[in-house]
């Protein structure tokens, strides 16, 4: 999938013209790239359209038009555009009560390694996750992770033959999986890989 250039963003003037329309069409797309795994945790799959909304956001939140700054932004959502035999997620675990989200993430230290996938019938795959910096400590996990899940070639050809995937977390506090995932989702992700 093809990385995002400052030719692809639109300017501050002509985004607020055309945002809502964009941002519907957005929220639209992301349906089909958000997979619930039990009651808590979701997985935001992103892509070169989720990452090109983000960018676009944050230029017209800090209202940022200067090319060094448009620069940064692009550097700092990029890497979480799919390669064409990988998917990119944001991992988030999700309990809208603050004090049971404190007692959950003190139970969940570990969750991101305890994540996996599994394309048909192959082995499962765990997810590299938070390459950019440590997102745990000894009394707590965060609530927020980005994960890599890398394919091998066989797998990505079977993703784009139809193959089935399933996805679950096997944490002896958080034990859920969806197998198969969604249809919707499967298709939607089948997009991000290339042969």
């Amino acid at each position: 999938m093809e990385k995002l250039a400052r030719e692809d963003l639109y300017t501050l003037e002509k985004y607020a013209e055309m945002r809502p329309e964009y941002r519907a069409q957005v929220m639209a797309h992301k349906k089909n790239r958000r997979l619930q795994i039990g009651p808590n945790v979701n997985l935001y799959f992103e892509d070169r359209l989720t990452m090109q909304y983000q960018i676009q956001e944050m230029l017209r939140i800090e209202k940022i038009f200067e090319a060094a700054g448009i620069q940064e932004e692009i550097d700092a959502y990029n890497p979480l555009i799919p390669d064409g035999h990988n998917w990119k997620a944001t991992f988030m675990v999700e309990f809208p009560d603050p004090e049971e989200r404190k007692v959950a993430l003190a139970n969940l230290i570990g969750i991101e390694r305890h994540v996996w996938i599994q394309v048909a019938d192959f082995a499962r795959v765990t997810p590299i996750s938070d390459e950019d910096l440590e997102r745990e400590d000894e009394t707590k996990t965060s609530s927020v992770h980005f994960m890599r899940i890398e394919l091998t070639p066989e797998m990505v050809a079977a993703v784009k033959d139809g193959a089935s995937i399933s996805m679950g977390i096997d944490h002896p506090n958080y034990d859920y999986a969806m197998e198969p995932i969604p249809q919707n989702i499967r298709d939607s992700l089948a997009d991000d890989l290339t042969v």
